[in-house]
């Protein structure tokens, strides 16, 4: 259960001090796809809790999320619609859902 958050702490950690910067055309793309995956994290952090955990879905979930979000930013940007707000509303809300049933299952203990 912790080997997640050790991985998001871990990656964290490396691009903070890492020189490495997005060029500003692919900010968009860049943070929708990454608050898909910190929504598979805490999705499968969630799994884990209700012991259903299962990786080929983890995985799958983890990168489709990640690569649909982009596309869905990307096809907005390019018929002139900001879609990718479409996408930071339905990952925001999952993010907090499953924040919450993570929290509640850590009181519970």
């Amino acid at each position: 259960m912790w080997l997640p958050l050790l991985g998001l702490v871990l990656g964290l950690a490396i691009g903070y001090v890492s020189p490495f910067s997005v060029p500003i055309e692919y900010a968009k793309y860049l943070s929708v796809g990454i608050l898909a995956a910190l929504d598979s994290v805490l999705g499968g952090i969630r799994s884990a809790q209700e012991e259903h955990f299962d990786s080929a879905v983890f995985l799958s979930g983890f990168f489709s999320n990640m690569l649909l979000a982009a596309f869905l930013a990307y096809v907005g940007d390019r018929i002139g619609v900001d879609l990718y707000l479409a996408a930071v509303v339905a990952f925001g809300v999952r993010l907090f859902q499953n924040l919450g049933s993570i929290r509640r299952h850590l009181i519970k203990k």
